[in-house]
């Protein structure tokens, strides 16, 4: 008898288990620079009477080395298209739910108290204005924001003066901190990140041909097991998704 209860109870406790992990919503894995617009997206499903998504957010290089490890997730949005190339050449996605659907601007951020103004123009002088202090950029080497700052101080002639002066961060949100917190005079972010922190002020804007555009793609995972994963995926791609971007400062065409 009390084994025939024990049974009943685990009986229970699976079936309430199965059920929680049905009402949870979609698992998605988006760039950091999203954090707020996403958010702002998951509450707006949720408000049609759909399970939230769960959100975790960090570089898109992270993410996307933790899908390709075997990370579980239903949903992943890069800041830019490399990092989906990547998973798409491993078979990871499913290929028609890819679309790039977000496009950003690439700024230079200082302190909200300071007067400086910068022309990202060829042979602009950002050496000269970092004055021996850091500029805090994501790691060019891996995180798409550092990549494009990169390859605009290249294409302005002015890398090499400030190479040696990079504080590499882990991603953009990380290098953004940096000049909030006075670690670091000027940064090099996504001009949605710069809007979303009042202790950074835009003194330069970099030039759109200085690098290449500055891109955000959805695709669904082939591992993805939420059933709202596809509805969340076309609820982004949506006029009211797009929209709710759009107020954080994203162009959605």
């Amino acid at each position: 008898m009390r084994l025939f209860f024990f049974g009943v109870f685990a009986g229970l406790l699976a079936g309430s288990g199965t059920a929680y992990a049905e009402s949870r919503g979609p698992l998605v894995l988006a760039a950091a620079s999203l954090q707020e617009s996403m958010n702002a997206a998951a509450d707006a499903w949720a408000g049609h009477h759909h399970p939230r998504p769960v959100l975790s957010f960090a570089a898109s290089s992270a993410l996307a080395r933790q899908i390709k490890a075997g990370g579980a997730a239903d949903l992943f949005v890069s800041a830019d298209e490399d990092w989906m190339d990547a998973l798409a050449q491993a078979g990871l996605i499913v290929p028609d739910t890819r679309k790039s659907f977000l496009f950003g601007a690439l700024v230079i951020v200082g302190p909200a108290g300071g007067h400086l103004h910068l022309r990202p123009v060829p042979g602009f002088p950002l050496a000269r204005a970092l004055a021996g202090g850091k500029l805090a950029m994501a790691d060019p080497d891996a995180v798409p924001a550092g990549r494009y700052g990169r390859d605009a101080l290249l294409k302005m002639g002015v890398w090499d003066q400030v190479a040696s002066q990079v504080a590499r961060a882990e991603n953009v949100r990380a290098a953004l901190g940096l000049v909030a917190h006075g670690a670091a005079p000027l940064g090099i972010v996504y001009a949605t990140d710069a809007f979303a922190e009042p202790g950074v002020r835009i003194v330069g804007v970099f030039p759109s041909g200085s690098h290449a555009p500055i891109s955000y793609p959805v695709a669904r995972l082939k591992a993805a097991t939420s059933p709202d994963a596809e509805a969340f995926r076309r609820f982004l791609l949506s006029a009211e998704g797009k929209g709710i971007f759009r107020r954080y400062g994203f162009v959605a065409p």
